[in-house]
């Protein structure tokens, strides 16, 4: 059993009074990393889209904001209902965690649809621009929730397994870290190396779906259900994976489309 590193503190440092938390850090990463490599690949001609640089950071803004408003309004949504009727300022307080992935992505899909209206683009040719980065931006935000000591996985007596400080006394899978390697790591270097090569429009778009859908769903059988959700159907159902059910069919059939089209 590997030992959670206790002298993780959630809050980087403080200026003032206000304090400065990991997890937001790893959201502005993310954010930083994504427009560095878009920039890089955008320089040197690599892709088949092209944007100037003032739209590549208002796309980075737009999408910023989809994710941050999406991903907290989705969670309260998905996974706290109540909590959000009873106590509605728990909706910004971001800071605490509670970011829904999916949520985020709705967010940011009518964020980037209203900006692709503003420069006459269209939004497919936007997202499957920024489709390789997305994982970078996964993979900070689970380490964020690696460094909360949140979002835990299943009791298991793997020998990595972690005894978390809100998980109990027993060693679980430390979940964080399998999606931070599937949906972060792992699906970056496949999106960015196929994203490389000029490929069908929706194809990109269409590959991010699939393969997220795909590695969310596997990892939810070692994650802890949603305390405030717990398993939906069947008995081992839970709402991430019912949520990313739809990711996968829509995902393989614009995947279908766009070679079809080609």
């Amino acid at each position: 059993m590997l030992t959670y590193p206790q002298v993780i503190n959630p809050i980087a440092f403080h200026i003032g009074p206000l304090p400065v938390h990991w997890y937001g850090l790893m959201y502005l990463l993310g954010f930083v990393a994504a427009w560095l490599l878009l920039y890089r690949r955008l320089h040197a001609n690599t892709y088949q889209h092209t944007f100037t640089t003032e739209q590549l950071s208002d796309i980075i803004f737009y999408a910023a904001l989809g994710v941050i408003i999406g991903g907290r309004l989705g969670y309260m949504l998905f996974y706290a209902t109540s909590d959000l009727f009873a106590h509605p300022l728990l909706l910004f307080q971001t800071w605490k965690g509670g970011m829904s992935f999916h949520g985020g992505f709705l967010g940011v899909v009518i964020a980037l649809w209203f900006y692709s209206r503003h420069i006459n683009k269209s939004l497919i040719d936007i997202t499957d621009f920024i489709a390789p980065v997305v994982p970078i931006g996964l993979a900070a935000g689970r380490i964020g929730n690696f460094i909360n000591g949140e979002l835990w996985g299943r009791v298991t007596d793997v020998p990595w397994a972690m005894i978390f400080p809100t998980g109990g006394d027993v060693p679980r899978h430390p979940s964080q870290l399998y999606e931070f390697f599937l949906e972060g790591v792992l699906l970056f270097v496949i999106l960015w190396f196929y994203s490389k090569q000029k490929r069908p429009r929706w194809a990109v778009s269409a590959l991010f779906l699939t393969l997220y859908g795909f590695f969310r769903f596997f990892v939810e059988f070692f994650r802890e259900p949603d305390i405030q959700r717990g398993y939906i159907a069947f008995g081992w159902l839970t709402e991430g994976q019912l949520l990313s059910c739809p990711m996968i069919i829509i995902g393989l059939a614009l995947f279908a489309y766009a070679y079809h089209r080609k």
